[in-house]
């Protein structure tokens, strides 16, 4: 177990690629910080199903993603669960898919926050003691629209775009600190992030179900296959590992192709 006694916060893990992310890290032996909502019920089934079968140390943080008070509150919280936050994984995303025209303006406010700005300020918060400890991991969900647009989705392409700037810019601060900062860019994966979008694609492009999904969501993937989000917790897991410590700055494609037309 590589990551044994190192401590993880992934923002977004109750389910799809945020909860791959923090069973794979609790795999290879990280103590882990949960995060995200969902039915509590189901919520503690996953924690203390981490706790069971990895052998580790696994917590939930029910912290407002979109609340800088409630984000700081978590790291401050893991730190002291744990004795450090190792390991930072800016997860969360919310989708909402609308011509910018009918575009709601709470809507582009609640993505940039929770998108975007969740990352700026869980960073803000875990770099201090990462820098103290000489050694840090810090690792966002950005998405091959980090690299690409699509049409009516005005704020995901923007926040996802500004994640991959975030990246490069701390990866810089920190570079001298034995932290590395890196971002994956995923194609489409088959998420409820994903599923719960098709309806609102359905009415802004007048298409079917299986029309959005053959035509639009794996119209730019080569593969025309949906990326698996333990595919995406893989990538996670190594660029924690000592073998990934001089990768810092980089916007990691796993898209089935898709970016690199």
């Amino acid at each position: 177990m590589s990551l044994k006694s190192r401590s993880a916060v992934v923002t977004g893990s109750t389910s799809g690629i945020g909860l791959a992310i923090a069973r794979a890290l609790a795999k290879d032996g990280a103590n882990v910080m949960l995060n995200g909502f969902g039915e509590a019920a189901a919520i503690e089934t996953e924690r203390a199903g981490i706790e069971r079968e990895f052998g580790v140390q696994a917590l939930y943080s029910p912290a407002d993603m979109s609340k800088p008070v409630e984000i700081a509150g978590m790291i401050a919280g893991a730190g002291k669960a744990f004795g450090a936050v190792d390991i930072l994984v800016n997860n969360a995303g919310i989708q909402y898919v609308s011509p910018i025209e009918d575009f709601p303006v709470e809507k582009w406010d609640q993505i940039i926050a929770i998108n975007l700005s969740s990352a700026f300020h869980g960073m803000r918060a875990a770099v201090p003691g990462m820098k103290k400890r000489g050694w840090g991991r810090i690792i966002s969900t950005a998405s091959a629209h980090s690299l690409v647009a699509s049409p009516f989705k005005s704020a995901y392409v923007s926040a996802k775009h500004a994640i991959a700037g975030l990246t490069k810019t701390i990866a810089l601060e920190t570079a001298t600190f034995g932290i590395t900062v890196n971002c994956i860019s995923p194609g489409y994966v088959w998420t409820p992030l994903v599923e719960k979008q098709i309806p609102d694609t359905m009415k802004a492009r007048g298409l079917t179900k299986d029309q959005v999904i053959n035509d639009v969501l794996l119209a730019a993937q080569p593969t025309k296959q949906f990326v698996s989000v333990d595919e995406v917790a893989g990538i996670a897991v190594f660029l924690c590992s000592d073998g990934a410590k001089n990768i810092t700055g980089a916007n990691i494609s796993v898209d089935g192709g898709w970016t690199a037309a």
